[in-house]
């Protein structure tokens, strides 16, 4: 088989022809969607999501207020409105059904062009889209600093008792508030870093933010302990700084657990002391410690006979 090559005149048609097949396609790409909506949103009581698309007009030839955006969800259409957020921003306050955390759903936008000369109706869609309502969500810390042993709070929605708040790798003690609420004491860690804070729970965790951990200097009087089985001896903490909302719990420790007896120490809001008894259990020597203060750990000698 043998080709000739075209003519000067032939490859003008051939050329024109093209032209005229690629803005008879024109129509096709008149009009560009994309879902401004995203693809979590948090629950709200109403159980009403505000959907955004947006249709962006490329050709001159497309006559604007014929643009007609719809929502379709389930074979259901429902009409979208202009935005008063910016030209070219429609807008669906979508009612979720009861039961639901998640919307599948697409736009579809009717509208007219002129082709040729002619007026034309035309239409473009989407593909399907989704959006997953999120029952659990991390709103905020309520402060990103503080020393070790300070009471913070979290904010957010769906916590429940077995959430547990995670400085780095280490967990905190936390306290359930609310399925909206929850409150931690910082652990004792390594002061003057920043650490990454989680809620985690046996579904996963929940990025919360970053808190700094800012050094603090406590003094403990007396500075050792010598008790007989069954004797009481008062022991003092003193912060250089009155303690926070909700107190500052002080982790102290011991290795002799058998040989001391003594309650939980926290230093009561606004006070910058607190004083507990330390009983004296079984014969035995060991130390309470205290750790996240001065150089990291602060170290009571103890000795009960």
């Amino acid at each position: 088989m043998h080709t000739k090559p075209l003519s000067l005149a032939r490859k003008f048609v051939v050329g024109l022809f093209a032209v005229f097949a690629l803005l008879a396609l024109a129509g096709c790409n008149d009009v560009t969607l994309t879902n401004l909506t995203p693809s979590t949103l948090p629950e709200n009581p109403s159980e009403i999501y505000t959907i955004t698309l947006r249709a962006k007009r490329f050709a001159g030839a497309v006559q604007e207020k014929s643009i007609n955006a719809v929502l379709v969800v389930n074979g259901q259409t429902y009409p979208m409105h202009k935005s008063r957020l910016g030209d070219g921003l429609y807008e669906c306050d979508y009612q979720l059904p009861p039961g639901h955390d998640k919307m599948v759903y697409y736009f579809l936008v009717n509208y007219k062009a002129l082709e040729g000369g002619t007026l034309r109706d035309l239409q473009t869609y989407t593909g399907l889209q989704t959006t997953t309502i999120a029952t659990r969500y991390v709103l905020s810390l309520e402060v990103t600093r503080g020393p070790v042993g300070s009471r913070i709070a979290v904010l957010g929605r769906g916590f429940t008792p077995q959430d547990v708040v995670m400085i780095g790798n280490v967990p905190a003690r936390t306290v359930f508030e609310s399925s909206t609420s929850l409150s931690f004491f910082v652990p004792p860690v390594p002061a003057g870093r920043n650490y990454n804070v989680t809620v985690s729970n046996s579904a996963g965790s929940s990025p919360v933010g970053t808190f700094r951990v800012d050094p603090a200097s406590v003094t403990v009087s007396p500075s050792s302990l010598s008790l007989s089985s069954g004797q009481s001896q008062p022991l003092t903490f003193t912060l250089s700084y009155p303690a926070a909302d909700g107190g500052q719990l002080l982790d102290v420790t011991t290795d002799v657990p058998e040989s001391v007896i003594m309650r939980e120490v926290v230093v009561p809001a606004g006070q910058t002391s607190v004083t507990v008894n330390v009983q004296g259990g079984r014969p035995g020597s060991g130390n309470l410690y205290l750790k996240g203060f001065g150089d990291g750990t602060i170290k009571i000698p103890v000795t009960v006979q």
